[in-house]
């Protein structure tokens, strides 16, 4: 970044669609060394209707699960953040998401999705089924949770985690060990809610929250949910990081193939994943407010891609919002 001292080394991989296209394997082991060499990654969508056929093993989104876990980036930070200048984007009302500042931690190397054994398989009776393992080691609960008190420190010191402990063993645990780490922080208010009921109200009144704490799927479903009380998921980054801060950063959007080449998809969401990977894996605070501010000053000038416009504004493409964004640096 020119004037900031900042050096920056970029290389290029494949990985998801790409990656499949390029070497048969969505996570290719050129890929796999170039990011465990790197000291973070910045990744793009995977992804489109062509690979829908494929084996499980070789889809875009079985990348995404490797690379996270080649990354040991247990940590996905969410932050769901509307601007002043979109308050009218999003489909609640003014009132319930003007100031909202929410950070949701999802940990994101375990549960569901990469619990064993898993599977299809046809039983004694002939009838098929599918499973999978929903589990959790109190050192993975641990972890994420001293991030998220970590985080609340430095935001409201207000943490939420939510599981399902009402019928989930594994939620029960969580609920246990996340309750342990929270009495080494005296200064954060811990409290606890069934996942059903955060869903309901992230949209009743989503400003009770600071940071929410839990687990992948629920983080997952949350965390999409909570994209839409800002206006748009296109204004979402995101960060996944290890236990020293190396991260994986990355738009929540996925690939958006049905629009793809049309150059109407909103590019902030990756642009703030750039600014957040300055702030957390190279502790640049400066020159990760300053993209910020400068995607602040192209809202303010009225600019919109389709996504979050709204009459009198200037509707504008992927590309001239990104240049946009450049001249405002």
């Amino acid at each position: 970044m020119r004037g900031d001292g900042l050096k920056i080394e970029m290389e290029y991989a494949h990985i998801g669609g790409a990656g499949y296209d390029a070497a048969g394997d969505p996570f290719p082991p050129a890929t796999e060394k170039l990011v465990l060499a790197a000291d973070a990654a910045l990744m793009g969508a995977v992804g489109g209707y062509q690979y829908d056929t494929l084996p499980r093993e070789l889809r875009p989104e079985r990348g995404l699960l490797r690379i996270r876990k080649a990354l040991n980036a247990f940590a996905n930070l969410r932050p769901a953040t509307v601007y002043p200048e979109l308050v009218n984007a999003s489909t609640l009302k003014p009132e319930l998401v003007s100031g909202l500042d929410i950070m949701i931690l999802r940990e994101l190397t375990g549960d569901i999705y990469f619990g064993q054994p898993r599977g299809i398989r046809t039983l004694d009776s002939g009838e098929r089924e599918g499973f999978d393992t929903m589990r959790y080691t109190a050192s993975e609960i641990r972890r994420v949770a001293h991030v998220g008190f970590r985080i609340a420190q430095k935001r409201n010191r207000k943490v939420c985690s939510v599981d399902k402990a009402n019928v989930l063993d594994t939620s029960m645990f969580w609920r246990e060990i996340v309750t342990e780490v929270g009495k080494e922080y005296p200064d954060v208010a811990l409290s606890h809610m069934y996942v059903d009921n955060a869903a309901m109200q992230l949209v009743r009144a989503p400003k009770q929250f600071d940071v929410i704490l839990t687990g992948n799927i629920f983080g997952d479903i949350l965390s999409d949910e909570a994209s839409m009380l800002t206006g748009s998921i296109g204004m979402l980054p995101s960060a996944s990081l290890d236990a020293n801060n190396k991260g994986l950063y990355e738009p929540c959007h996925g690939s958006a193939p049905d629009i793809a080449g049309k150059d109407i998809a909103n590019p902030l969401a990756t642009i703030l994943s750039a600014a957040m990977m300055l702030r957390y894996t190279f502790a640049r605070e400066d020159a990760a407010q300053r993209i910020e501010n400068a995607v602040r000053k192209v809202l303010q000038q009225g600019l919109r891609t389709a996504d979050i416009y709204e009459d009198g504004m200037k509707k504008v493409g992927c590309a001239a919002m990104g240049d946009a964004v450049v001249k405002a640096l």
